[in-house]
């Protein structure tokens, strides 16, 4: 399965393109030209292409897209925009335009209420909880994953799933990972959105609950 992962060259797509490595699949990093590709694994394939102007072509030939990147929130507003909500929402069009069988969208805790958030943060919640909503009714099969705090840990494979809210305050980035690219084939994960941290189930038992939990 070839996999085209935005967010390739950051902390978590780092980990997820080890995951797929790992697992069988075939990563394809979308990166720009100015990306520091030397953090990737060795031997991963890449395809050229900005979030703010994504060529026509970027998902052809594709299985799968997953959204990981993001500002952080840090960035200016106008920024923010330019990624979380309309580099995804470009990227899930030329994903359907493709065929694409699934895109799964790296989404945040409080995307669905920014308003709730903290003030810092209220307008990139606001933008992620837009590109979101977008992939719900766009078309193409989906699955939408919102974790809490993301930590450099080491995975412990334990995690928690919920569509309302999930009682963990964190989880590293690496069962993140795990988790996004488990959410690519598995047929509990189409439609699904839901909320993600550490927690007390492994993540293969956790995959298996994510319909009733959505």
């Amino acid at each position: 399965m070839r996999i085209l992962i935005a967010g390739a060259t950051g902390h978590t797509g780092r980990a997820l393109t080890r995951k797929i490595q790992q697992s069988g699949g075939t990563p394809v990093a979308l990166v720009r030209e100015s990306s520091d590709v030397s953090v990737l694994p060795e031997g991963v394939e890449t395809r050229t292409g900005d979030l703010t102007a994504l060529p026509d072509d970027v998902a052809d030939s594709m299985d799968a897209v997953i959204f990981a990147a993001g500002s952080g929130g840090d960035t200016p507003d106008a920024l923010t925009d330019a990624i979380d909500r309309d580099g995804a929402i470009s990227l899930i069009e030329k994903a359907k335009q493709a065929g694409v069988q699934r895109f799964v969208m790296l989404s945040t805790v409080g995307a669905d209420q920014p308003e709730r958030g903290p003030e810092a943060l209220r307008h990139y919640l606001k933008a992620k909880g837009e590109a979101d909503a977008y992939l719900e009714t766009a078309g193409i099969d989906f699955t939408i994953v919102r974790p809490v705090a993301l930590t450099h840990e080491t995975g412990a494979g334990q995690v928690e799933v919920s569509a309302g809210h999930v009682s963990g305050e964190s989880i590293s980035r690496e069962d993140v990972a795990e988790v996004l690219e488990r959410c690519v084939s598995v047929p509990e994960a189409s439609g699904a959105v839901f909320e993600l941290s550490e927690g007390s189930l492994s993540i293969g038992e956790a995959m298996g609950l994510i319909n009733r939990a959505a």
